[in-house]
């Protein structure tokens, strides 16, 4: 800055688009500057020319530009490490495929991703020399090979993040890059400033570009005629539109000089980062807590193992865990580093194929994520049990031994339970006697009135605060008055079919029933909320009602989507999705509450003393942790009955000779069906009433019981034929009659995290992504007799 500042003081530098004397300074100063450049990576000014950008992402665009005006556009194919900035050259061309290392080395063999039909239009293939997101370095040598290929090939190298602490060598024409991309503030700081280096061979794109700005045109003609003639000499002198950014370029200058007094050549610079790579990665490695389990989760390769040939940046990558296993939040870390005089970078680092990679992110999981609110920069970084980016640590050509040092330290302080075994402090429950109770199975239902979605043993379903994850998010709204349709009056529901595919990221809905033969038997949804798949109207103009309540759900305006279940059921209705957990005024809460069967004996049968308060009811605001949210489900995030009480009932009707089927635990439509974990135990039945709380799974997640689950004549569907008949209500009318209501199963929610938001209680891996399976084991908790 120094030299700079005396530059400008020195000296006076005009607009280089004049003939004056200061003009002329600032045009000799950046031709000069050009030159330097250049032969900073080597790259011989005969093949290549040097266009001065504001950063890599205009160099960027200034070829996009050019490849879209060509007459046939353009192919493009990028590396899926690449920045951001590449990732969007996709929205310019004809077609567009992001590629992994396999599918590269595919096409370097002779296999073009876009075919080799004879197709006139150019292919752009970008990649980064080196990952923005974990230090990974990429083969300069692909640019030659693919330009080998029968259809005109281009390669753009993003190396913006490789050139902040390594050498380029752009010294060998024939196999560099078409078009080099970086900025320079990257290396020295300052100035802001970029540039595109452009293999002279590959100048030809540029001739299909149509604007043109002042300085790049030798004479333009308007009045009666419309002309211009394009300036030819440089490449650069047609592409830099407008005055150059003189003082920067001065600036440029300056800091090449400084940067070789500092710290000699870029190979220098190289050696040292690396050695200091190396320390960061081992130590972060390292670090464990006092039960042995690794504090980090590392995603940039051990440089220790990398291929030399290709080499490794530096840049390490991570993620914290506490001592039992839960992700430590990402954001919670920069604001204690910045405190702390670290600076560090957290989030998605403008990586989206490097995050997805390294964080096992599936494109329907992160399409859910902004649907859920998450966005760049937000706070949410942890959803659904995994980060939603990483930690940065990124080092320089300034970055020191005590640098790396520190900031272990810094991890180690703040970070490692050095404890050899975390005391996790559960509540006592009351219980009796031991677990004798397990999960039989589990349903989702995604669409609200419809078939059931089987959770296969194994498989660990996510409990969220509104209920389990899926459950009753999407409902069929009929188009004229908006009601959401129901079971009760429109059986054949029941034959509407759904399954998550998370492999495909789609919801599949296959209808079992007889339907016409234009009307297709599935239909695909995606598990993402594509905002191109909705109506643009407000909500506000379409009033919708679910069980009562008015809400704002997001209508399909797909015909093929919305005619599938007009069609199957005969009925003209939309599909219509609730985002979780509502939305603003719309937002739906648990209805559920005891009821007075419930309650124990001596408290409901308690004298009062003359002129004493009545005791709170069971449900009021002061015995809540607060309001319930809920989805698109009838009164509570989830319903649960037990095995006992279905032959508890299915014994009644035979008994009465009404119906000659057993009756399915299916039509009570449970998300959890909960049976003794010896199948040759007895166990009472309807026990669950008296339930308070339940434990499942060897987590042991806390859930409260909410109160009895009323029943309508929707039980007496038959969910397999969709066929109705009198059972089992009639028989529960008989034996589960309270108060005129008909009852069976209860209603029930997650507690998971109310303690830990108020005692000091490490929270585990777990319970921060809270889980249940078939077979887990249920512990109960019974309700005191007050």
């Amino acid at each position: 800055m120094d030299r700079f500042a005396r530059e400008m003081t020195s000296n006076l530098f005009g607009n280089p688009h004049s003939g004056s004397a200061s003009s002329q300074l600032s045009t000799a100063r950046i031709e000069d500057t050009r030159l330097r450049v250049l032969r900073f990576f080597k790259a011989d000014p005969a093949d290549f020319d040097l266009v001065f950008v504001a950063n890599a992402t205009a160099g960027v665009k200034l070829v996009a530009d050019a490849l879209r005006a060509e007459p046939d556009g353009f192919d493009y194919a990028y590396h899926q490490a690449s920045h951001t900035s590449l990732v969007g050259v996709r929205e310019e061309a004809r077609n567009s495929l992001c590629l992994d290392d396999q599918r590269v080395g595919t096409w370097l063999m002779g296999d073009c991703p876009f075919g080799d039909d004879g197709r006139n239009q150019p292919i752009l293939f970008a990649y980064p020399a080196q990952s923005n997101m974990d230090g990974r370095r990429y083969p300069l040598a692909w640019a030659e090979k693919l330009r080998c290929g029968s259809r005109r090939t281009y390669t753009m190298l993003d190396a913006a993040a490789l050139v902040c602490s390594s050498p380029l060598d752009l010294s060998h024409a024939d196999a560099a890059p078409d078009f080099t991309v970086l900025s320079f503030y990257k290396i020295f700081g300052f100035p802001d400033l970029g540039a595109l280096i452009v293999r002279r061979k590959a100048e030809e794109v540029f001739s299909s570009r149509r604007y043109f700005g002042g300085g790049t045109v030798d004479m333009v003609v308007c009045l009666k005629e419309q002309w211009h003639a394009a300036k030819n000499r440089f490449l650069h002198e047609r592409l830099e539109d407008g005055t150059l950014p003189i003082h920067s370029i001065i600036a440029l200058d300056a800091a090449l000089d400084v940067q070789k007094q500092l710290f000699g050549s870029m190979l220098d610079v190289a050696a040292h980062t690396a050695f200091l790579a190396r320390r960061l990665h081992r130590g972060l490695r390292s670090l464990r807590h006092g039960n042995g389990e690794a504090v980090c989760v590392l995603y940039s390769p051990d440089p220790e193992r990398i291929d030399k040939s290709v080499g490794l940046g530096p840049i390490i990558a991570f993620n914290v865990r506490n001592s039992l296993g839960a992700w430590v939040s990402l954001t919670e870390v920069e604001k204690l580093a910045t405190l702390k005089g670290f600076h560090i970078r957290t989030g998605g680092v403008c990586n989206p194929g490097g995050i997805a990679l390294a964080l096992g992110l599936e494109p329907w999981e992160m399409r859910q994520n902004f649907s859920s609110g998450f966005r760049c920069g937000a706070e949410t970084d942890i959803m659904a049990g995994k980060p939603t980016g990483v930690i940065r640590a990124s080092l320089g050509a300034m970055s020191t031994i005590s640098d790396v040092d520190s900031f272990l330290g810094f991890i180690a302080e703040f970070y490692r339970d050095v404890s050899p075994a975390p005391v996790v402090r559960e509540p006592v429950l009351q219980s009796r006697g031991s677990s004798r109770w397990r999960v039989h199975s589990i349903f989702v239902y995604p669409i609200k009135s419809c078939g059931s979605f089987q959770v296969p043993p194994g498989v660990h379903w996510e409990v969220r605060r509104e209920g389990l994850a899926w459950d009753r998010e999407w409902c069929l709204l009929h188009q004229g008055t908006g009601q959401a349709l129901s079971q009760k009056r429109h059986p054949k529901m029941a034959l509407v079919r759904p399954w998550l595919d998370f492999e495909k990221g789609e919801l599949r809905v296959t209808y079992t029933g007889d339907i016409p033969n234009h009307i297709p038997r599935e239909v695909c949804i995606p598990l993402s909320k594509r905002p191109s798949l909705f109506h643009s109207s407000t909500p506000q103009s379409r009033s919708s009602r679910v069980c009562g309540d008015q809400i704002q759900a997001q209508a399909y305006s797909s015909a093929k989507i919305n005619d599938f279940f007009s069609g199957v059921l005969g009925v003209p209705c939309v599909l219509a999705r609730f985002p979780p957990g509502g939305q603003g005024k719309t937002a739906r809460y648990s209805k559920a509450h005891l009821q007075k069967h419930q309650l124990p004996f001596t408290a409901t049968k308690r004298s009062l003393l003359p002129g004493s308060f009545p005791p709170s009811p069971p449900d009021s605001d002061s015995e809540k942790a607060g309001p319930r949210r809920i989805l698109l489900s009838n009164e509570s995030p989830i319903l649960a009955i037990t095995l006992p009480s279905v032959d508890a009932l299915n014994r009644e009707i035979k008994h009465a000779g009404t119906h000659t089927k057993e009756i399915s635990p299916a039509v009570f439509r449970a998300n959890l069906v909960i049976a003794p974990a010896d199948a040759d135990a007895h166990m009472a039945p309807y026990a669950e009433d008296a339930w308070s709380g339940i434990r499942i799974g060897g987590e042991q997640h806390e859930f409260e019981m909410l109160g009895a689950c009323r029943r309508c004549h929707m039980v007496c569907i038959d969910q397999e034929t969709a066929e109705k008949s009198e059972e089992p209500f009639v028989t529960l009318s008989k034996t589960r009659r309270f108060d005129g209501k008909v009852f069976f199963g209860v209603h029930m929610c997650y507690k998971g995290g109310e303690r830990e938001r108020t005692e000091a209680v490490l929270i585990t891996k777990e319970k921060q992504f809270p889980t249940v399976k078939v077979g887990d084991v249920v512990v109960p908790e019974w309700r005191r007799a007050e």
